[in-house]
């Protein structure tokens, strides 16, 4: 099947005003200021690039995550705004590589690189069905 909607330049960004909420899954030593959690920017990621591909997608077909890769370069604290581009690197007709950059008013928050795969969704859901009852 042939996805055209998916082109390899497209590019979204989002904005994400920092809360308490996205400092979750922090391990940091009592007394330190609330950061950003690398989790949250992984989160941040994956829902910018599921908002720029599903959309462009056929009914039936959904993309789901195959692997995350992300450094988080240097801290914001709650209060800051973060800025995520993602931008479509790569397309192999199934597989779709994804480049991230986030940002604050200080410069750069984190880089990384996310690959998204383009499923039918009757089937995953039927996968996943079978799966479940394994158990």
């Amino acid at each position: 099947m042939k996805f055209p909607g998916v082109v390899v330049g497209t590019e979204i960004s989002i904005r994400r005003d920092i809360t308490e909420s996205h400092t979750r899954g922090n391990h940091l030593p009592e007394g330190m200021l609330p950061l950003f959690s690398t989790p949250a920017l992984v989160a941040m990621m994956i829902e910018a690039s599921v908002r720029m591909i599903d959309p462009s997608l056929p009914d039936g077909f959904i993309s789901v995550g195959k692997s995350a890769e992300v450094t988080h370069d240097h801290p914001s604290v709650v209060g800051d705004t973060v800025t995520l581009t993602v931008r479509i690197a790569e397309f192999d007709g199934y597989h779709i590589g994804i480049a991230m950059e986030a940002h604050d008013h200080r410069g750069l928050v984190g880089h990384g690189r996310h690959v998204r795969t383009i499923v039918n969704k009757h089937w995953t859901e039927l996968k996943i069905a079978r799966r479940i009852s394994e158990t």
